[in-house]
């Protein structure tokens, strides 16, 4: 937790380097990943237990928490390799767990309640009414949603909750836990920490024809600037922010240590009420600009989500704009020799040379890696390094592989000192020190003694030594005994003041003082780090899962829910989602027996009676006017977050979750049961065999999405903006009433939807036909097979609604189902997610 009054600024470490370069920067708090399994960046580098360990040893130290992400979704059999992971890194050394799957939750508190655990913005949570609802949990910490503004979290804070916010770095366009872009194209889950980042790809805006809306030509339509909230820390301490976390465990240790300097620069100037110089300032900001970046945005702290967030022209690192080329000269092409030495033949390359003149507008250092972008062509641009420090006016001649035009731009897009500093903070036993006080009492026939209190008063330990005796020559000064207690040297300590209470005529030799100064300094690390070892007296150990099956049983029966193998499931029946009356309508005649609609569809025109609410799977305090009216005491409704099941459960409607929530693991099952679900829609990223054991394990109705597109992705940011015609009038936008796609790099064609509130959803660029698995669903237990029509026209609804009918009656009466529609895919039933 962190102080009152005070902004913890939390660092990403991708590795021991990177830790260390945050430790060097001034973390307060260090985000990782022990192995590669259960954390949402299993690409990174990340610790072994030994690496963790001593990481963990050097950050206590210092004085800084170390959190252990495994914010992905567990499956059922990876329960206990999960819960091992998190009672090992406790014994290690973590302080604290980011969670995103809440059957992994569960089960963590039933196990260890002493650890401390934050829901990750993986979690989709952004009201307040769902960090109550994780506040009940027993959680400590929230990780909002990114796409926040200032009162929103003002209104959040005051449910009492810790809340941590991005502040800095890689912005997600999609609303994080509910992205499924990645997994749809080619397996690659976020939900599981591999996710391939299509979104910052090129994409054409296209019409119903496939002719590209003027404008949008590969544009990266769905890439965002970084975020940047420097210029912001008081608002945000004001609001109630508890945390500010940098984003980058993908990122360099001396990004890691821009970034985090930069912050606790800014932190440390608004804490002490002292504005930075300026000098300071744009000191500060050069190093913030001259760490990865696409440039930067605080667009939705502000309550704005338009194009001005956006990085439509490039994806990669922009650096920070320095100059301009002046001119460029060929040279005369050189030749390398290369092989020959062992009898190999020797080959012959000719190297193109040039000599570019730049003019530099800001200052650059000896070795930054500086970017040369033609302007009529962007894409052929390269790189030198600067080939000495220069200042802001000079100009400077340096190597290049080929000419590039007059007036490219200029960009260092890295810092060769950062680049040193963090190799020099990588090798530092002891990257950063520990201020502590010092109390020297030194009286005629008492033992020398030495305390030594961290300056945040969060430990003490005192040392005694040799009795002081009366001096035979010169007696010691306060000035000695300040000089040589002082001397920490290694340690992990540096003192900031001293107490000395020193009687006249004391005699001493400085080495026993060195000896008694070097006891306190080993206590006082023992008292620090003794909390830690002491953790795995009387740790119960992790649950095999046996085990966890026969703890789920004692919960439903204190819970009041029935054992799966205790009721009979209803008879399977054929279910539609819609977006029109006419679609209901359609889907009815067709033989659908339950039809859901979304409360923006429903608030338009007279519907069917018993269409069942199927709510946004975004609730922030803005929708709930618009949503919570759906919510009705004993009626069915589709909840797409925590914040919609708890008002269900607060109102006893009858809530089925949405496949966005995703389930994974009968813990989750179990834990939502718990707090009201009455029905699942399994998550698309399922296989067949996990759908049909977690469809035995449920004791309510378990349903299953079986035709039509997935949503891939939703976006606070209207999509529809690339196009450079919005009018800041939904209403009235012509754009929204057609049929758009995305079409990738690939041909492929994505459909895209802006709603009445600006905000975008993207679907899968393949229809999906799960009929022909419909016997082995219901066999399972899985008694609701939708069609997803919400991209089709009534008639293609019935059309949908029918095979799902027949499937079902070709599954009761033993016969065949049809073949799959072609052009449709069996989604993940047949090959799992990463």
């Amino acid at each position: 937790m962190t102080r009152k009054g005070s902004i913890e600024l939390l660092a990403p470490a991708g590795g021991p380097e990177a830790f260390n370069a945050a430790l060097a920067g001034g973390a307060d708090a260090i985000y990782c990943g022990l192995g590669n399994s259960f954390n949402a960046r299993r690409s990174a580098h990340n610790f072994d237990d030994e690496s963790f360990a001593a990481a963990c040893r050097r950050a206590h130290l210092a004085g800084a928490r170390v959190y252990v992400t495994e914010n992905v979704v567990i499956a059922t059999h990876e329960m206990p390799e999960a819960l091992e992971l998190v009672r090992r890194a406790w014994v290690l050394g973590a302080d604290a767990f980011i969670i995103q799957d809440w059957g992994l939750l569960s089960e963590v508190r039933r196990s260890w309640p002493q650890i401390e655990c934050h829901v990750s913005t993986q979690a989709n949570v952004h009201d307040a009414r769902g960090v109550a609802w994780c506040r009940d949990l027993g959680v400590e910490r929230v990780t909002l949603s990114r796409e926040l503004s200032l009162p929103e979290i003002r209104r959040i804070s005051e449910e009492g909750v810790e809340l941590e916010c991005f502040g800095h770095g890689a912005l997600c366009i999609c609303y994080s836990g509910v992205c499924m872009m990645s997994s749809l194209a080619g397996g690659r889950s976020a939900n599981r920490g591999l996710c391939a980042q299509p979104c910052r790809l090129p994409y054409d805006l296209v019409d119903e024809k496939g002719n590209v809306i003027e404008g949008t030509e590969q544009a990266r339509a769905l890439c965002p600037k970084d975020y940047c909230v420097v210029d912001d820390l008081a608002e945000m301490r004001d609001a109630g922010v508890g945390s500010i976390k940098v984003e980058g465990r993908m990122k360099a240790p001396d990004y890691v240590l821009s970034v985090i300097s930069s912050y606790r620069q800014a932190l440390d100037a608004l804490e002490s009420g002292k504005p930075l110089s300026k000098e300071e300032d744009a000191a500060m900001r050069r190093r913030l600009r001259r760490a990865f970046n696409r440039d930067f945005t605080h667009a939705y702290l502000m309550g704005r989500s338009g194009s001005e967030m956006m990085s439509y022209e490039r994806s990669n690192n922009r650096g920070e704009l320095v100059g301009e080329v002046l001119s460029s000269r060929r040279l005369e092409d050189e030749v390398v020799r290369r092989g020959g030495s062992d009898g190999g033949r020797e080959r012959m390359r000719r190297l193109t040379r040039a000599e570019v003149t730049i003019r530099l507008d800001k200052p650059v250092g000896e070795g930054d890696l500086l970017e040369l972008r033609p302007l009529e062509d962007p894409s052929q641009f390269l790189t030198v390094h600067a080939v000495s420090d220069a200042v802001a006016g000079d100009t400077m001649v340096c190597r290049a592989s080929r000419p590039v035009p007059a007036r490219s731009t200029v960009r260092v897009i890295r810092s060769q000192a950062a680049m040193e500093e963090a190799s020099r903070a990588a090798g530092m036993e002891v990257p950063r020190k520990r201020a502590v006080k010092v109390r020297i009492v030194s009286k005629l026939g008492k033992p020398f003694s030495v305390t030594l209190s961290c300056a945040d008063g969060s430990a003490t330990a005192t040392a005694e030594g040799f009795v002081v005796e009366k001096a035979r020559t010169r007696a010691v000064s306060e000035k000695d005994l300040v000089e040589h207690v002082g001397r920490m040297g290694q340690t992990p300590f540096v003192p900031v003041s001293f107490d000395v209470d020193l009687d006249e005529g004391c005699g001493m030799g400085f080495s026993a003082v060195h000896g008694v100064r070097a006891k306190a300094c080993d206590a006082l690390e023992q008292e620090i780090l003794d909390p830690y070892a002491a953790r795995l007296q009387g740790l119960s150990v992790t649950p095999s899962l046996a085990g966890i099956a026969s703890r789920l049983s004692d919960v439903r029966a204190a819970a009041g829910i029935r054992e799966p193998s205790a009721w009979t499931r209803p008879e399977p029946e054929a279910c539609a989602l819609v977006s029109s009356v006419d679609a209901a309508r359609a889907a009815l005649e067709a033989g659908a027996t339950r039809v859901y609609a979304t409360p923006d569809a429903l608030s338009d025109g007279v519907w069917p009676e018993g269409v069942i609410p199927w709510l946004d799977e975004v609730c922030r305090e803005l929708d709930h006017d618009r949503l919570d009216p759906w919510v009705s005491e004993g009626a069915p409704v589709g909840v797409g977050n925590v914040s919609e099941l708890a008002l269900a459960a607060q109102r006893g409607a009858a809530a089925e979750i949405r496949p966005c929530i995703p389930v994974h693991n009968e813990s989750c099952i179990v834990a939502l049961e718990s707090a009201g679900a009455k029905g699942f829609w399994l998550s698309p990223e399922l296989t067949l065999e996990e759908v049909c054991s977690l469809a035995k394990a449920s004791s309510v109705p378990v349903g299953l999405v079986v035709s039509g597109r997935a949503r891939a992705m939703t976006t606070e940011h209207c999509v529809l903006q690339v196009a450079g015609q919005c009018i800041n009038d939904c209403a009235h936008c012509k754009l929204r009433q057609r049929r758009l796609s995305l079409r990738d790099v690939d041909g492929n064609l994505l459909p895209v939807r802006t709603d009445i509130h600006g905000r975008s959803r993207i679907w899968a660029a393949h229809p999906l036909d799960a009929t022909p698995q419909a016997a082995e669903l219901v066999s399972a237990g899985v008694t609701r097979l939708m069609a997803d029509a919400t991209l089709l026209s009534p008639e293609e609804c019935a059309f949908a609604v029918a095979r799902v009918r027949r499937a079902l009656e070709a599954a009761r009466e033993g016969r065949r189902p049809a073949a799959r529609v072609q052009g449709a895919t069996s989604g993940h039933l047949f090959s799992g997610i990463g």
